[in-house]
This record gives structure tokens, C-alpha cells and sequence, in this order.
């Protein structure tokens, strides 16, 4: 395995501060997050999830919007329109 190299970027406080909040959703370190968000745009693992999730939603969005409705109708204000 090669060595890593050290490199500084610079970013406006709240960039940063989302940036370390969405490391931590996904328990990586912030290096870690930035060098995988690299890569995955980079190597177009990105595009190709992102096509995925696209793929879903045009095949099965009919069915997920009909059961994230039946999910919340127990929670639905009375007389709210459905």
C-alpha cells in the first residue's frame, strides 16, 4: 500500500462542521469521509449508486409513496386531507 500523502484544504465553518456531522452519522473519522467522498465521485461509484436509487424510485416510487401513506396514516391530523 502506498503512502498517504498530507494536503490542506480550507472551508467556510459551517461546510466543516457539516462535513464532520456526516462523518459521524457514518462513524468515519473526517479524513476518512473526504478520501472516501473522492473516490466514490472519482472512480463514478457515485454516479452508479445514484443511477441505482434512480432505478428504484422509477420502478417501485408508485408502491413507496402508497406505503410511506399507509405508515402515516395512524399519525394524520383529524379532517387533514389525505
Amino acid at each position: 500500500m502506498a503512502s498517504k500523502k498530507q494536503t490542506q484544504v480550507r472551508l467556510e465553518p459551517d461546510v466543516l462542521a457539516a462535513g464532520k456531522d456526516a462523518a459521524a452519522a457514518r462513524g468515519l473519522d473526517f479524513n476518512r469521509y473526504v478520501e472516501r467522498l473522492i473516490i466514490e465521485d472519482t472512480t463514478g461509484a457515485r454516479a452508479a449508486g445514484m443511477a441505482a436509487a434512480q432505478r428504484l424510485i422509477d420502478e417501485h416510487g408508485a408502491f413507496l409513496d402508497d406505503l410511506e401513506q399507509q405508515l402515516d396514516a395512524p399519525y394524520a391530523q383529524p379532517g387533514a386531507a389525505a
